[in-house]
């Protein structure tokens, strides 16, 4: 398994922006492809919700940190 990491300091208002606008497009593109995957709704619902609660923070726009963790795992998808 790879694991990456990067992390966004937010210090003035243009960096607390650039994160609204990232996290309003992941969440938009996130929102569209959980409305065409065939399965666990209740998963795909789970999943909106809590990045839901993210961009409504980042609509807000103060100092602090954004943190994303990705990682890959050494197996194909199953289809």
């Amino acid at each position: 398994m790879s694991h990456y990491e990067t992390v966004f300091e937010i210090d003035s208002t243009s960096d607390a922006e650039a994160i609204r606008l990232l996290v309003e497009r992941v969440y938009d593109a996130l929102r569209e492809e959980t409305r065409e995957i065939d399965g666990d709704e209740a998963s795909s619902s789970e999943m909106l919700e809590r990045f839901e609660a993210i961009r409504n923070a980042a609509r807000h726009p103060t100092p602090g940190t954004l943190t994303i963790h990705y990682d890959q795992h050494n197996e194909a998808f199953e289809d």
